[in-house]
């Protein structure tokens, strides 16, 4: 019986405290949350950022946009069978993915932290909320 009581007991703790973490993490959340308008002015800047479907990095560089993924100035440099790259990538000299490019003519390549692009952009990273 002593087992049993406590089987349920440990169950109900690890309940309870999954629903406490799922309260509190968006709390603990250090990223901005709407970089709609820093996107939109990566792209009204000049800045490119050349990735690929099937590259790991541009997906985190994307995922650090979250929502606002959609609206980053991306130019996709991968045929659609993962073989091969898109003209309007080897003729502007891409070699790596993800490589931003920015008007400048300057580069960056790899995942970028959101400050470095708002560093080198002049755009305004929102603060986190």
């Amino acid at each position: 019986m002593k087992n049993k009581h406590t089987a349920t007991f440990s169950i109900v703790l690890v309940l309870v405290l999954v629903g406490l973490g799922l309260l509190i993490y968006p709390n603990f959340q250090s990223g901005p949350t709407n970089l709609g308008p820093f996107a939109a002015c990566l792209k009204d800047k000049g800045a490119l950022f050349y990735g690929t479907f099937w590259c790991l990095y541009c997906q985190a560089q994307k995922k650090l946009f979250g929502s606002a993924a959609g609206e980053l100035p991306y130019i996709e440099c991968s045929t659609p069978d993962g073989q091969g790259q898109l003209p309007v990538c080897a003729q502007n000299g891409i070699k790596g993915y993800p490589t931003w490019v920015f008007a400048d003519g300057s580069r960056l390549s790899g995942e970028v932290p959101l400050r470095t692009l708002a560093d080198k952009s002049g755009c305004v990273l929102p603060e986190p909320q």
